[in-house]
């Protein structure tokens, strides 16, 4: 210790200066291009399930006599883009944003105008695609989060070699 004017001090040594390296990732990519490009995937995820809601809104009543074939086939479209999406993210976010997007949408686009029309009628086809889509939507989410709970259970019994590997996307 060096005393000074009754002040204690510990000495100043470059020994214990520790310099690192600007942390790059493995694959030499930047980061903030990693996220921006992650965070684009994301959004379009979102506006691809706005448009499924948006197209669907307007479209859903075409069927083949009673059976609301264009209603079943929205329905199954959303619980598709939100398993795919989820897989293609290796993230429940990768379904639950699509979800977000058609159930907002749709939602909005579902509301009475101040003249009292609506755009989703109160028929079979109607209570499909909203009640159907709904379901299916939240069906994806929920296959999401148990695909990803089911993989970090089955990497707590791996090995940490293995772990890693399946993380770096091997």
């Amino acid at each position: 210790m060096i005393f000074s004017l009754g002040w204690t001090k510990d000495p100043y040594s470059l020994l214990s200066v520790e310099i690192r390296p600007a942390e790059q990732p493995a694959d030499g990519q930047d980061l903030r291009a990693q996220g921006f490009l992650t965070g684009g995937a994301y959004s379009l995820l979102f506006l691809f399930g706005a448009a499924q809601g948006l197209i669907g809104c307007f479209q859903f009543s075409r069927g083949v006599g009673p059976v609301p074939l264009a209603a079943l086939g929205f329905c199954i479209l959303i619980v598709v883009t939100c398993v795919l999406g989820a897989a293609a993210m290796d993230s429940a976010a990768g379904a639950l944003l699509p979800a977000a997007g058609w159930f907002l949408v749709t939602v909005l686009l579902t509301l009475p105008t101040a003249q009292g029309s609506v755009i989703v009628t109160n028929t079979a086809a109607g209570e499909w695609y909203l009640y159907g889509g709904s379901a299916c939507a939240a069906a994806g989410v929920v296959i999401a989060f148990m695909r990803r709970f089911r993989a970090a259970a089955a990497a707590v019994g791996r090995p940490a070699a293995v772990r890693s590997a399946r993380g770096a996307g091997l």
